[in-house]
């Protein structure tokens, strides 16, 4: 199949869709797609487990989809729980716009919403991590009622004081022109190569031979099936399918305080400090971007909030840890329903 029978559009708006044999045979991925409407685009979800189990709505961020939680998936729903996890436009399953200037974290949130309520979801734990945060955090603070429990995984919201590491700063300048991630990918680093480097199987040294030669260094049999698994959704897509996943870095609201991004973040910020539910803090250790000290920090404005540091784990916790958190989640909840 070329690319050209994969393009659409709609109201003007160019897509590509991904073919359904990119997701063929992926590892721990066994899930049906299931799809609603958004601007006369498919957006694609997860609903696994129990239709009457307690709902969990997962989040992704960048450079990633539902695929990311899996692991946490696959442990909740053994214990008989319903689990929604949707891939936002431009990632996963969903459709993918091919127009930058389309994508908008209000959008992503107003697609989120829209998910939420054509399932009329209710009594909802919700993962957040990455842009996950910002984005699913805005439906707990405009539609608090549907909400029970939040878990906030390495991820922030933009708001007066935030102080945004050089980690971040230098993700973001990755993709400005002449940056780094702006000019290797995807001809010579995948999305997938990124999470690579992301989870340690390979080196950051490695990058420059990458970059010149497009060759990846030896992957474990283990690695390599992670790696199909993120690079699946744009597998056989042109450069054009990576719209979506181009504009998340450069829509991070650096030293612009007035960006909508930024606005939206500090309005959601200050509604959920009256959040009294409960709200559990699971943080990877070894992220550089969001550092513990701020997830500890956030965890603190909260009297009913748990904090948990997973020491080993990075940025991307659910790919390393998903067990691991599936199971305090499950603990806090049990602890909570005696």
């Amino acid at each position: 199949m070329s690319t050209s029978d994969l393009r659409h559009s709609v109201n003007g708006v160019p897509f590509l869709r991904s073919p359904d044999g990119n997701f063929d045979g992926l590892d721990s991925y066994p899930f049906a797609p299931n799809y609603i409407d958004f601007e006369g685009l498919r957006l694609h979800y997860v609903d696994a487990g129990a239709q009457d189990g307690p709902v969990a709505m997962l989040m992704h961020g960048m450079p990633t989809w539902s695929f990311l939680n899996r692991h946490i998936i696959h442990a909740l729903v053994a214990r008989g729980w319903r689990c929604i996890a949707h891939d936002h436009i431009g990632f996963g399953r969903s459709d993918k716009v091919t127009d930058r200037s389309w994508y908008s974290i209000r959008r992503h949130a107003k697609a989120c919403r829209t998910l939420i309520e054509a399932l009329d979801l209710k009594g909802i734990t919700l993962f957040v991590q990455d842009w996950g945060g910002p984005i699913g955090l805005a439906q707990a603070a405009e539609m608090n009622e549907r909400f029970d429990r939040l878990v906030i995984m390495n991820t922030w919201l933009p708001h007066d004081g935030y102080v945004y590491t050089s980690a971040i700063r230098n993700w973001a300048d990755g993709w400005k022109p002449g940056g780094l991630f702006n000019a290797g990918v995807p001809d010579r680093l995948s999305l997938g190569g990124i999470m690579m480097l992301a989870l340690g199987h390979i080196p950051m040294s490695a990058v420059p031979d990458i970059l010149a030669t497009g060759q990846m260094p030896p992957l474990s049999s283990e690695a390599l099936v992670v790696k199909r698994g993120y690079d699946a959704p744009h597998h056989g897509l042109d450069a054009m399918a990576l719209a979506g996943p181009r504009r998340f870095p450069l829509s991070i609201p650096i030293d612009l305080p007035e960006d909508p991004t930024a606005v939206d973040g500090a309005r959601h910020f200050e509604t959920l400090k009256g959040w009294t539910r409960p709200i559990h803090f699971i943080w990877g250790g070894m992220d550089g971007v969001f550092t513990p000290e701020w997830g500890r920090a956030w965890a603190a404005l909260y009297p009913q909030a748990t904090f948990d540091l997973l020491a080993e784990a990075g940025h991307f916790v659910q790919e390393s840890h998903g067990a691991e958190i599936a199971r305090l989640v499950l603990q806090y909840a049990a602890a909570r329903a005696k």
